[in-house]
Order: C-alpha cells, then sequence, then structure tokens
C-alpha cells in the first residue's frame, strides 16, 4: 500500500464521529473491548468492533489480546503523518501571516 492509500485509510476512518469518539477514549491509555463499549452506549458491541476493525485497519489503534481480554492501544503515528502532510505546512503559513500581522500594528 502507498502512503497516499495509508493516508486515504486513516482519513477515511477519521471521518466517522463515533471512530474519533473511541480513538479520544484511548487517548489517555488503552481500554479493553469492554470498556469502550461503555464510553459508547448508544452503540451495540458488534457495532462498537466493527468501528474497531476500521480503525485497526487504518493502523490508528493496534490492538493485544491478553487471554480474553483485548487491548486497544491508540497509535498515533497515522495522525502525526496527517499533521505533517497536510496541516503543518497550513499552520506554518498561519503563523508566519499572524507574525507580519503583529509586526505591521506594533510598527
Amino acid at each position: 500500500m502507498s502512503n497516499a492509500d495509508d493516508l486515504d485509510a486513516v482519513f477515511k476512518a477519521l471521518a466517522n464521529p463515533a471512530r474519533r469518539r473511541l480513538l479520544d477514549a484511548m487517548k489517555d491509555g488503552p481500554k479493553t473491548t469492554g470498556q469502550l463499549c461503555e464510553a459508547e452506549p448508544t452503540l451495540d458491541r458488534c457495532t462498537v468492533m466493527q468501528h474497531l476493525k476500521a480503525l485497526e485497519a487504518a493502523d490508528l489503534i493496534l490492538v493485544r489480546r491478553e487471554g480474553r481480554e483485548r487491548w486497544n492501544h491508540l497509535n498515533a503515528e497515522p495522525i502525526k503523518a496527517v499533521h505533517d502532510r497536510w496541516l503543518s505546512p497550513y499552520t506554518r503559513g498561519a503563523v508566519s501571516k499572524l507574525a507580519e500581522l503583529t509586526a505591521r500594528l506594533e510598527g
């Protein structure tokens, strides 16, 4: 899979608000699938599992099994890749324009 395909999978996974909420739930540390189901009470377990499968396919989570438990870990690397490719260049331009504006207003 190419880098563009990888980013497409990340964007597709992040497009769903339930998936973003699941990632937010893992932000402070890994969660079991049961804990994630509790964090999303409007979704049944099967739906949560489908969302986790999509996040895993996009490499946004890493899964580790311990006995009967499935631990889901946030993998921030794909999000960093999106930031580096898409957000950082725009942010640099905005910050430089703000600095110019500040200099003009102060000068």
